[in-house]
């Protein structure tokens, strides 16, 4: 997969993408990360990006012809335009998901990026300052991504957590294919069981006897029994979306009582 990246400080990027898993994607293909500065697209001899809300109003706007012709360029589409003859629906736009990083986006979760994965190119535009000119969303972004209720100096961030994310799904990445399946807010829509590793015994306190019990069935239905409580103490919104079984209702029930 190949992750286009749009932005003002594309230097931020590097760390994080040199490191870990990541890394390891990347040195081997699986991944492929183009970083492309807005900046350098910027009007005249200062390339300028941004500049004052029209009507007035305070902070700066990353005005529209810099990402219009950074993403444009980068992805070799046309330039979008307002005319008559530009109006055709342009296939490359229609197939391939620009993302603008907004907290006006819809939420990402677990399940957008299983929907991300399946592409097999993502483009992320990071905004900055007090936002972008609307017509970025209007006529360049056909999709647009929020990481949380909240608001971060830049789209660089979530740029980042969804590489990661989306990045960890694909084929090969992971040294065990089916690493993903519990974890939190996975298919299951449940958060994840706790976790254990040696020494069964740390200070005093014992790690839960049935991990070492080598029964695996009881193993397992305590992960399941762990996964549920977790969720149901921590976010019972999510079990009205998940597939429980008939012991989960049972044990749900016992946990309501």
């Amino acid at each position: 997969m190949r992750f286009d990246i749009f932005s003002l400080f594309p230097d931020l990027f590097t760390s994080y993408l040199s490191d870990s898993i990541l890394k390891r994607a990347l040195d081997a293909g699986r991944i492929e990360i183009a970083l492309h500065s807005i900046r350098e697209h910027g009007i005249g001899k200062h390339h300028v990006t941004d500049d004052y809300p029209l009507g007035g109003g305070g902070g700066m706007l990353m005005m529209p012809e810099p990402i219009f012709n950074a993403v444009e360029t980068a992805l070799g589409l046309p330039p979008a335009s307002a005319q008559p003859e530009s109006l055709a629906p342009k296939p490359e736009i229609s197939t391939l998901p620009i993302i603008l990083l907004t907290p006006q986006g819809r939420l990402f979760t677990q399940q957008v990026a299983r929907e991300l994965a399946q592409h097999s190119r993502l483009a992320l535009i990071c905004g900055r300052y007090e936002g972008v000119d609307e017509r970025v969303r209007e006529h360049l972004a056909n999709d647009e991504i929020s990481v949380g209720d909240y608001v971060l100096t830049g789209g660089e961030l979530p740029a980042l957590v969804i590489i990661d994310a989306v990045t960890r799904l694909l084929p090969g990445v992971l040294g065990d294919p089916e690493a993903t399946q519990d974890d939190s807010h996975s298919e299951a829509c449940l958060l994840e069981y706790p976790h254990y590793t040696r020494p069964a015994e740390f200070r005093g306190w014992r790690a839960p006897e049935v991990l070492v019990s080598g029964h695996h069935a009881q193993v397992a239905r305590w992960r399941r029994e762990q996964s549920l409580l977790r969720t149901w103490q921590r976010r019972p919104d999510l079990l009205a979306q998940a597939q429980l079984s008939q012991a989960d209702q049972e044990f749900l029930a016992r946990l309501k009582t």
